[in-house]
């Protein structure tokens, strides 16, 4: 028994070709010139976030924090490293646009997932910066008014660390990360800075803060004693000043022809004077 052989339809399959390329060329073209228009629109966003972010002084900012110790060595300066972030989120944004002209596609569906990502990201990096600046300045002054201590820096760089933790931490919440994740490797490293600080305290920073203390007390009596010492110093010159000018005024009221009465009496009332001074000099230091 002879089973009927189906007849191929040629000219329907190429029809279909044929309408399916023509279909798919408007969609081609219109991606093309999708993307040659994002690609220029993110070059002009580039320059111009750039010469704003330079005309705010946003890189003085960053030079004041650790983004600018971590931009050193780079080529990109913090405004223009924010101007590629916004050129490349732009890209990203015409790649989403461009692929949208095939209808819905999965490529689409992830470009768009990244796509709304990027604000958050952008205020993540505003965050990190200016929170770097912030532990930057707090840091310099700890370590100004504790310059005196042995362990100004110390606290100064805890203070630091401690202030752009939290900064990181609140740009990893803004970036969506789960505050489950981020939360316990904050507390990790409190941890071990405490930890470090506590060790450091209880073993090799003894000794040097007990010989601070040491000194500090010893330099309260020696600094009185030697104020005293220089109290009665000076009043043993006042006194021989004074016994200095009485006897001149004696010579000299004996040499006016006064008579002995006379020079006794003008050294009286100048020992009185001295007196009175010396007095007053010792009420005074003590």
């Amino acid at each position: 028994m002879r089973h009927p052989i189906a007849q191929i339809d040629f000219g329907q399959g190429i029809q279909n070709v044929w309408n399916g390329i023509i279909s798919t060329v408007p969609k081609i073209i219109a991606f093309i010139v999708i993307l040659v228009i994002g690609w220029i629109v993110a070059k002009v966003l580039c320059r111009v976030v750039a010469s704003l972010l330079t005309k705010a002084h946003f890189d003085r900012l960053a030079q004041r924090g650790q983004v600018g110790e971590w931009l050193k060595n780079s080529k990109y300066s913090a405004s223009t490293f924010i101007a590629k972030i916004v050129y490349y989120a732009a890209l990203l944004v015409t790649l989403q646009l461009a692929f949208s002209a095939f209808g819905p596609n999965p490529i689409s569906d992830v470009l768009r997932g990244i796509v709304g990502w990027l604000p958050q990201l952008a205020v993540a990096v505003i965050i990190v910066v200016v929170v770097s600046a912030i532990a930057k300045v707090v840091k310099d002054l700890l370590s100004s008014a504790l310059s005196s201590t042995g362990y100004g820096n110390i606290v100064a760089n805890v203070a630091s660390i401690f202030i752009l933790a939290l900064g990181i931490i609140a740009a990893l919440n803004q970036m969506g990360i789960a505050l489950s994740v981020t939360m316990p490797v904050l507390i990790a490293a409190l941890a071990t800075v405490g930890g470090i600080l506590v060790v450091g305290v209880g073993g090799g920073l003894i000794q040097p803060m007990r010989q601070r203390w040491e000194g500090w007390l010893r330099s309260v009596p020696s600094g009185a004693g030697q104020r005293a010492a220089e109290g009665a110093s000076q009043s043993t010159q006042r006194m021989r000043s004074a016994a200095s000018d009485a006897f001149e005024q004696g010579r000299t009221a004996g040499a006016q022809g006064g008579g002995a009465r006379q020079a006794e009496q003008a050294g009286g009332r100048a020992a009185d004077q001295a007196g009175d001074q010396v007095g007053q000099e010792s009420r005074r230091n003590g």
